[in-house]
């Protein structure tokens, strides 16, 4: 075989069959950080027919030791991560079929996207929207992956609903904000973030292949500093608020205007009420009054006391330098007027 994924096909539990199955799915990536960069690079190269990307966020300076399909030209451009990613995997292979959605992930968003998808991998870096696609798998009842990557070590987990534990299983409370550590607090390791991202794309191959009989099962764990791999069994919880009593606490959230605490970023998300469109145009020529406005297609940034500032075209704005979201709101009233 000379084709381009003759060397995949070789691989014997894999095969044509399993290679032509692959070619015919769609997998989703959320969060296009470390992880989902290089999910997201391997999928693509491993013949995935369609791919849909989900990030809010822009391309900056520090995002380039570990996040691998960005240049440093895309954060000099401040380009949304989805934009930049999708140029680098679209070079890679032209025939891929991409979707890419600068939004953050919402419930309405997470249902449509376990709806088209044959899987979905997590690339995010809160648990409050790990939670939230894990109530959306076990609503859909399509596999997802978590995972994580923080200093040197990291973990993945690959939910099959019906069939395996849920993230609720192991986990059954949302961590409160601050308690868990992050890229902010303790730093990150590159080869970190790609070891778990390689598991969870070999996973997600596994499944796409339909060969999930191969799946590692129950919850991995990583440490490049010790060099020590594990698995710890992870069996279904029969009293799971998720997947046993199908309460869907995260995915039916309330509707408004919300904030987020955004790791790596030391700022306050605010999002706006559903539906909200803004004129980045006319909102350009307005804050420009108030102090200088760096503008693209698809944002602008400015500074409102200090606080430097990024609009998205949704109405979302990450209010930079404080952890204090009754700052940030009271900041986004007074100069957006929502």
């Amino acid at each position: 075989m000379t084709g381009r994924y003759s060397r995949q096909a070789l691989l014997p539990w894999l095969g044509e069959a399993g290679q032509s199955r692959i070619e015919a799915s769609t997998a989703g990536v959320v969060g296009m950080g470390a992880l989902g960069c290089v999910t997201a690079d391997y999928l693509c190269r491993a013949g995935v027919g369609r791919l849909v990307l989900v990030d809010r966020d822009f391309v900056e300076r520090t995002n380039l030791t570990r996040q691998t399909l960005y240049a440093q030209s895309d954060a000099e451009e401040r380009l949304p991560k989805v934009v930049a990613a999708g140029r680098r995997l679209l070079e890679a292979r032209s025939d891929l079929e991409l979707e890419t959605r600068c939004a953050d992930m919402d419930g309405e968003l997470a249902r449509s996207l376990f709806q088209t998808c044959d899987v979905v991998v997590d690339g995010t870096d809160n648990f409050e929207t790990r939670y939230m696609l894990n109530d959306a798998a076990v609503w859909a009842g399509k596999p997802w992956i978590y995972g994580g990557a923080v200093s040197g070590h990291g973990s993945v987990l690959l939910v099959r609903p019906g069939e395996t534990a849920c993230l609720r299983c192991l986990f059954p409370t949302c961590p409160p904000p601050g308690s868990a550590s992050t890229c902010d607090t303790v730093g990150i390791l590159g080869p970190a973030a790609g070891a778990v991202a390689a598991l969870q794309a070999g996973e997600a191959l596994k499944v796409l292949a339909g060969r999930s009989d191969l799946c590692a099962g129950g919850l991995l764990t990583v440490d490049l500093m010790t060099w020590s791999f594990s698995r710890i069994a992870a069996p279904r919880d029969p009293s799971c608020p998720c997947c046993s009593q199908r309460r869907f606490e995260f995915l039916d959230e309330q509707a408004g205007t919300r904030t987020h605490r955004v790791c790596g970023r030391d700022g306050i998300l605010v999002l706006a009420p559903k539906g909200t469109r803004v004129d980045l145009e006319a909102l350009k020529t307005r804050l420009s009054a108030v102090a200088p406005v760096y503008a693209n297609p698809y944002l602008i940034q400015t500074e409102w006391e200090g606080h430097i500032v990024t609009i998205y075209g949704d109405g979302r704005a990450l209010i930079q330098k404080t952890d204090d979201p009754a700052r940030a709101r009271a900041l986004y009233a007074r100069y957006l007027g929502m």
